[in-house]
């Protein structure tokens, strides 16, 4: 085993080698924390501890599977097989499949989805005859959520006058009875949602001493991947499965902690010494993915954080080029930018075009650079877009498994009723949902009651719903004799489903088509891998699926396209050119985290993630004015940019001509130690840049309007957004105005704010 480390540094080679007791791995950015956990694990194989009592936790499949692939390779993949490896959600379903008696559920449950939770939350809020307005689908599921991640059950919910006295300030008072009904109605449906898989396994841990006491000796050691990111539910049963012996080691980054919307907590990484007060501390601080101009600008960037653990991250890879910072007028110039830029990395670095990257901070910045792309015709996608179990065919196929296993999942069962079309109207759903409420019954004991169906519906309709009821049990008795492709694929050739899709010709009827093919293929795949010693059944492959995340089906290096997406979605990832969009006071950091110091905190290691992301050059970009809510608004450059050390730095030339006023010195950029002040004006660090610019643009888009009766054709007048262009016509109160670079507009006088320009 040592001989196969060799390529490890020291660093790197003591947490591996030091596998017993508490220890806390903190890797930074690009310093092969997947490498040292990976090799960790063999190791400890090597050593002779048994394969399953390792419990090995990821955030992702994708990284729980090529850990295990790698672990494979190294000792063998019958130990590999052994090991418990995966998911928080994927390895806690296990348990709970397996003590699933304890907590009254069937151990076939089923999994809701994001999509499943809504529909089920959309139905309640109507029930109920409340606003849908004001409880909002996503909304309340977010409460929930966040109330399920920090343990609170619906009851406790209910009890909580604190609770009550915020749900009353946002007028959402009937907030405790949707959870209470919505947990209510998942039970008798025989489902979890994602966070309760959490919940539920604190609750059996909790309420099951002996059940608790049967893991905590199976599981003797415990690894857990980017611990930064663990939520209390998380947290809790990691200390609960490690109280007896301590043989925890967690790996992560609180550089790199950005989810705290999703409950993480930072804490639990700054406070893990605290919980293990015997634990070695590792820290890998070479960085292998980027050049050392990157890593010290991030480093620059991230020690303005109090909340850390402090390190001193850097490269051994050449300088690389400076940052290089691109200012725009305007939002939309921000775009031709961008894309310019792109076209000269792809002529002067011979990059492909899977090797750059856009980000941004929010999805609604999208649009902007998917135009210039466009126009220029340059390739792109955008990841972290629709996934592929949320299209329409696929969740419609998997809506007929999820009731095959389980018939008490209404929300599987109003999906299919009528699909392919049988003549079962909404009208006939809607009484069969209110019969299986009013009884507190399922919808599926509805229909199989001959006396409540002969009472509330006609004999066709009796016969319709019966041909459907009979078609699902006939495949209910193939659960246990045929695996899960030979029933997928019987059921969706029986159904006439492959031939509805395969006759559609159109492009979108081809994609189905070729969807519906992918989702075969892959339970074919699943149905034949040797990885997991796990069963083959049809519930197998959707507890899978079902747990599977975007990161786990998104594969941006399969395209050779630009990538655009949010920083959130980047963790992870790397590319050779990255590109930093808005970086702008409200946008970056965003308006809303300005106020709290932890959440100025947070907003600074997303623009470390984003920073570190990049392999060999950085660019940043800001716009001086972009519309807001339909009015254009000026901007100033982030505080974030200042940060950066101006060694690191590739500044533009300054927008404007002639002297420039001397920045005060609480806006200086190169004072990091100021606080950076909403009046900066941008010319404060502007210095030189090889980028060409357009004469004459506008000043942070605010200009003196003229008289518009002093305006005539063939003068030159500057526009707030367009900058200066010349009147080519003059209809009354309509002006047409060609501007460089963005063509001729037909503007009204009254509103165009033009100044004429001598």
């Amino acid at each position: 085993m040592r001989e196969l480390i060799k390529d490890l540094n020291k660093e790197q080679q003591e947490a591996v080698f030091n596998y017993k007791g508490a220890s806390l791995v903190i890797a930074g950015a690009g310093s092969g924390k997947t490498r040292v956990l990976t090799y960790r694990i063999a190791h400890m194989l090597t050593e002779g501890v048994h394969p399953a009592s390792i419990l090995a936790l990821t955030f992702t499949n994708k990284a729980a599977n090529e850990m295990k692939t790698r672990i494979a390779d190294l000792v063998g993949r019958d130990a590999a097989r052994k090991l418990w490896m995966g998911t928080f959600h994927s390895v806690f379903a296990r348990i709970l499949r397996i003590e699933s008696a304890a907590l009254s559920y069937p151990s076939d449950y089923t999994i809701y989805d994001t999509t499943d939770s809504k529909n089920l939350i959309k139905t309640i809020v109507k029930e109920m005859k409340l606003d849908d307005k004001i409880y909002k689908t996503s909304e309340v599921l977010g409460r929930i959520s966040n109330a399920k991640n920090n343990l609170v059950t619906p009851e406790a919910y209910a009890a909580s006058s604190e609770i009550a006295t915020r749900d009353n300030a946002s007028r959402r008072p009937m907030m405790a009875v949707i959870y209470k009904h919505y947990a209510a109605r998942c039970r008798k449906a025989g489902a979890m949602d994602f966070d309760d898989l959490l919940l539920n396994t604190n609750i059996l841990f909790r309420d099951h001493p002996k059940i608790l006491q049967k893991y905590q000796q199976a599981f003797r050691y415990i690894l857990v991947d980017e611990y930064q990111d663990t939520n209390y539910s998380q947290y809790l049963i990691i200390k609960r499965l490690a109280e007896n012996h301590s043989n925890v080691c967690v790996v992560g980054d609180d550089a790199q902690s950005i989810y705290s919307f999703r409950g993480a907590r930072i804490e639990n990484i700054l406070n893990f010494k605290r919980d293990y007060p015997e634990a070695v501390i590792h820290k890998l601080e070479r960085n292998y993915r980027s050049t050392r101009t990157i890593v010290n600008a991030a480093n620059s960037v991230i020690a303005n954080n109090r909340d850390q653990i402090h390190k001193k991250v850097y490269s051994e890879k050449a300088e690389g080029e400076k940052i290089r910072i691109i200012e725009a007028r305007a939002d939309n110039e921000e775009g031709f930018l961008i894309a310019s830029l792109i076209k000269d990395l792809l002529f002067a670095k011979q990059y492909q075009y899977k090797d750059i990257a856009i980000l941004y901070r929010t999805n609604a910045q999208s649009r902007i650079f998917e135009e210039s792309l466009r126009k220029m015709n340059i390739p792109y996608k955008i990841y972290g877009g629709v996934s592929f179990f949320q299209r329409k065919e696929i969740k419609d196929i998997l809506a007929y498994f999820k009731l095959i296993v389980n018939t008490a999942d209404e929300e599987a069962f109003k999906r299919i009723i009528n699909y392919p079309l049988r003549g079962i109207g909404k009208t006939t759903v809607l009484k069969l949902e209110e019969l299986a409420l009013a009884m507190n019954l399922t919808i599926w004991d509805v229909i199989g009651n001959d006396s409540l169906m002969q009472a509330n519906f006609n004999k066709g309709v009796i016969s319709k719903i019966q041909a459907f009821k009979d078609f699902i049990n006939e495949y209910m008795a193939k659960l246990d004799e045929m695996e899960a492709f030979d029933i997928a694929f019987t059921l969706l050739s029986s159904l006439g489903i492959l031939k509805e899709l395969r006759d559609d010709k159109t492009p979108e009827g081809i994609s189905r088509y070729e969807n519906a093919e992918a989702l075969l293929n892959g339970i074919r795949e699943f149905t034949e891998s040797p990885e997991e010693e796990t069963q083959r059944g049809l519930a197998d492959y959707l507890q899978t699926v079902t747990l599977l995340t975007d990161a786990d089906t998104e594969k941006p290096e399969d395209y050779n396209r630009v990538t655009l997406m949010t920083i959130h979605s980047a963790k992870g990832l790397e590319f050779k050119h990255v590109c930093i969009v808005g970086v702008e006071e409200e946008l970056f950091p965003s308006h809303m985290s300005v106020t709290l110091p932890s959440d100025l905190e947070e907003e600074r290691r997303l623009f470390y993630v984003a920073l570190t992301r990049a392999e060999d050059s950085i660019s940043l970009s800001y716009a001086n004015t972009r519309y807001k809510w339909g009015l254009l608004g000026n901007c100033n450059p982030s505080r974030f940019i200042s940060e950066i050390s101006e060694t690191y730095l590739d500044y533009p030339l300054p927008l404007n001509s002639g002297p420039q006023p001397k920045p005060n010195t609480g806006n200086d950029f190169s004072k990091t130690s100021k606080p950076y002040g909403s009046g900066a004006a941008s010319t404060g660090f502007l210095k030189e840049r090889r980028l060409v610019r357009m004469d004459k643009p506008v000043q942070n888009g605010s200009t003196e309007s003229s008289d518009p009766s002093q305006i005539r054709p063939g003068q030159h007048v500057e526009h707030p957004r367009f900058g200066i262009g010349e009147v080519l016509i003059l209809e009354g109160d309509k002006a047409t105005v060609e501007f460089p670079g963005h063509g001729k507009k037909q503007l009204l006088l009254k509103f165009a704010k033009l100044k004429i320009v001598n």
